[in-house]
């Protein structure tokens, strides 16, 4: 999480850090996602004089912001995705593998190199602390897609009519 906080953080004036951190992390330790987005965008209204393009940035990402939260997952698990560790840390070691390249020849060199980093990275992964819950995320995403895609009989009545 601390990632995001930098970014809105580091766009706005010293004195209003502390109240925007603790109000996003008081959204992201919500688990009703009614009331860490009525937050959030309390938030941005509130910055919307000061800090417009902040104001701007948390309102376009509230969608981002929330989506752990919005999948109803538990708390431990919910802590664990939200966090931007885990990509930031592999796509440093692809950083690294990769400035050995001094001329990209075609996009297939690119795919492979940034393949090799991937497993370089993969090297150093530890286990999610909450990889037991895993399987109420697969539960969670399938729950998701069913509700939010057109079923096959769906498209055939569709076809029908």
């Amino acid at each position: 999480m601390a990632p995001i906080f930098t970014s809105f953080t580091g766009r706005i004036a010293k004195p209003l850090h502390a109240s925007v951190r603790k109000v996003l992390r008081q959204a992201w330790e919500l688990s009703d996602p009614a009331k860490a987005e009525r937050l959030i965008r309390n938030l941005a209204r509130r910055l919307e004089y000061e800090a417009p393009g902040v104001s701007g940035s948390i309102l376009e990402g509230i969608d981002e912001i929330l989506t752990v939260t919005r999948l109803g997952l538990p708390a431990e698990l919910r802590r664990s995705l939200a966090c931007t560790n885990i990509i930031e840390n592999m796509n440093g070691t692809i950083r690294r593998v990769c400035r050995n390249v001094k001329r990209w020849r075609n996009a297939g060199m690119a795919l492979r190199w940034t393949a090799a980093g991937m497993m370089e990275a993969a090297k150093g992964f530890r286990r999610l602390k909450a990889h037991k819950q895993l399987p109420i995320l697969r539960a969670a995403l399938l729950a998701h897609q069913a509700r939010y895609t057109i079923g096959p009989n769906l498209e055939l009545h569709a076809k029908a009519a």
